[in-house]
């Protein structure tokens, strides 16, 4: 089955940057989308951001020109840059690899944006 690992998670100071990365076990050249997702404290999981296979990508309002989702297929590596981070971001995010319909998902990474 395949596997997903996410990194790069950590406590920072508002207006700070972070950059999330999601390792695949298979060649994402062949995933039909590669999404992050986040679920903060007491609240349900919501969509961020999505790559497609052909390289359009789409964010959700909240974070909308201040991430930036990318990835590297010599890697098998999909991430997610975040910039001008705000407390509210503070959350476990999680990527996200749907092959020929089904849907696998990492264990998830901490993000903590102080105040």
């Amino acid at each position: 089955q395949v596997q997903l690992v996410e990194s790069g998670g950590g406590l920072v100071q508002a207006g700070g940057s972070l950059r999330l990365s999601c390792a695949v076990s298979g060649s994402i050249s062949g995933a039909n989308a590669l999404t992050w997702y986040r679920q903060a404290p007491g609240k349900q999981r919501e969509y961020v951001a999505v790559i497609f296979s052909g390289v359009r990508t789409n964010y959700a309002r909240s974070v909308k020109g201040r991430f930036t989702i990318s990835r590297d297929n010599s890697k098998n590596t999909v991430y997610l840059q975040m910039n001008s981070l705000k407390p509210e971001d503070t959350a476990v995010y999680y990527c996200n690899a749907n092959f020929d319909g089904v849907n696998y998902w990492g264990q998830g990474t901490q993000v903590t944006v102080s105040s």
